[in-house]
């Protein structure tokens, strides 16, 4: 971060409160700058190796370039970002980026296919829970030196370790939030005893994206400046600047009265209200990120089936969908987004209170049970367990809120230390390999395997048909045989009753000014702000 960053925000916070009572009567922030309101609550690090969570990912996808992009949202086609130009081998164990000249760092320094290799050695080197996305493909932290290597300054060679389709990788390359590329050079350093920059990192940045980071005050304010030598040319944006504003009556006054150009995470009521008056932009985003019950099968009840299968039938799928869910996500049963030609239709899940009650007799729990929900204090998630709760109830299982930042809510997970959670996570683009894979994939049920990015080993679930399959899945080639094993993951892991329970896929109400343009929401996951500007 540049010693100048407090010294920015303070004037454009000075600016904004100065001329409070100009924007309230002309309904303008200046013309320059975006004001956007979400909650910070979850923003706890932009580290891209420690940064799984959505808002960290929006953050980063202004600060920082991949090698590729998808194109159109799509899984299978792909466009230039660092890497102009790809080739894979015949036999598709190995991948040639070759780098464009023009790209460099918010520092001066040229992006480099060396800082490309270190970027991705830095992942498994730090072994945060993004480590598993390139340990799934083989990858370790003594083979990624010699496989993910500089051929020279604009040439990286990706050999893959253990047979996979390439499509996958590059994929991945486009979309995991640990793919961005660093700056080697000014994260080294800020080295603290061989930590690779960790702590620095936190709270800064070393990217060559549309955006540098001048200021970031958690749950404050979090200021972007347009950075002017970006190689896809400067952002029309001179800064963005993101207030932490949690509540969703709070965003709207706000963007009524003109303080605000953008708000997230509005309650369903606030929204419809919006569009009733038709002056403002709403854009209902998709993303592929899934609501869910998750239930941890590390111990008792929950490591007997009938017990999850009980708690399934507890679920109130159909109420939540009418009640809770709009403006938020769309009922979703399957461990795999909707809309993609792999998916099975939903199995029907529906509240069954006296089928729970016989399956918790069966399991010798006719009284039921006491237990715990953790979750997020912000809807729609507090909405989800309160629901549950209540369903709970009606088969005698008492079960008490525990409600907690993100940190504490999904770090009890990742350490396995939970026994009911109401979250939302896992593989975020639509891709079926990776919807299974992020869910029912579990190669190593240990505590300390630390393979926190898979849901299923977070849950302690592993069934060894289902891992082959996956693994199969990673290399198969065929069309018509993939789709077949795409199906039988499914009907499998609705047999066993995985232990993580969809109930809805994310959608993203954002609720934006009129004269803001350039919105896309094609890639909503990425939060892009380089082709946003104010029509005035």
């Amino acid at each position: 971060m540049k010693s100048f960053c407090s010294t920015v925000l303070s004037a454009v916070l000075g600016a904004l409160l100065c001329t409070a009572p100009l924007l309230t009567a002309q309904a303008k922030t200046p013309s320059d700058q975006l004001i956007v309101g979400m909650s910070m609550a979850n923003l706890f690090s932009i580290d891209p190796a420690n940064a799984p969570g959505l808002d960290a990912s929006g953050i980063n996808a202004n600060l920082y370039d991949t090698l590729v992009l998808r194109k159109d949202g799509s899984p299978d086609e792909h466009v230039p970002q660092l890497a102009e130009r790809w080739e894979v081998s015949e036999d598709g164990r190995r991948l040639t980026f070759h780098l464009r000249g023009d790209a460099r760092f918010h520092s001066g320094n040229p992006v480099t296919a060396e800082d490309v290799a270190w970027s991705l050695y830095r992942v498994l080197k730090l072994n945060y829970g993004l480590a598993t996305t390139w340990k799934a493909y083989g990858y370790t932290l003594d083979n990624i030196g010699q496989l993910i290597r500089a051929e020279n300054d604009s040439t990286l060679i990706i050999d893959l370790p253990q047979p996979t389709d390439p499509l996958l990788m590059i994929d991945t390359l486009a979309t995991s939030p640990s793919a961005v590329v660093l700056d080697r050079k000014t994260v080294l350093e800020h080295d603290k005893s061989g930590d690779f920059g960790a702590a620095w990192l936190v709270t800064n940045e070393a990217g060559s994206g549309p955006f540098t980071l001048s200021s970031w005050r958690a749950n404050d304010t979090l200021v972007m400046t347009a950075f002017a030598d970006y190689w896809a040319g400067p952002s029309k944006l001179k800064r963005v600047l993101i207030r932490h504003i949690t509540e969703s009556q709070s965003l709207r006054l706000m963007l009524e009265r003109g303080d605000l150009d953008m708000g997230y995470g509005m309650a369903a009521s606030d929204v419809q209200a919006l569009a009733a008056k038709g002056e403002m932009h709403i854009q209902t985003l998709p993303r592929g990120t899934m609501y869910y019950v998750a239930l941890s099968m590390k111990s008792a009840p929950f490591d007997d089936i009938r017990v999850r299968k009980a708690v399934r039938s507890l679920i109130d799928y159909q109420g939540l969908d009418k009640v809770v869910m709009p403006y938020y996500g769309k009922l979703n049963q399957q461990p795999m987004q909707l809309g993609l030609e792999a998916r099975l239709p939903d199995p029907g899940y529906a509240l069954d209170v006296e089928g729970a009650k016989k399956l918790l007799a069966e399991a010798g729990h006719p009284q039921g049970f006491k237990t715990t929900i953790r979750t997020l204090a912000e809807p729609p998630f507090v909405n989800i367990a309160s629901s549950l709760q209540s369903t709970l109830a009606q088969a005698g299982i008492q079960a008490s809120i525990i409600t907690g930042t993100g940190n504490q809510v999904y770090g009890a997970m990742r350490a396995r230390n939970f026994e009911i959670i109401v979250a939302r996570g896992a593989e975020r683009y639509p891709h079926p390999y990776f919807s299974l894979r992020t869910f029912v994939y579990n190669p190593d049920n240990r505590d300390d395997a630390g393979i926190a990015n898979f849901q299923g080993w977070r849950a302690a679930f592993q069934d060894d048909e289902l891992n082959s399959l996956v693994d199969k899945l990673g290399v198969e080639r065929d069309e018509a045989a993939k789709l077949s094993m795409y199906h039988r993951v499914q009907q499998r892991y609705d047999q066993l009753v995985g232990p993580i329970m969809m109930i809805s896929q994310m959608t993203d109400p954002v609720v934006s000014a009129a004269d803001v343009k350039g919105f896309q929401g094609a890639d909503a996951e990425a939060t892009r702000y380089l082709g946003v500007y104010k029509q005035r």
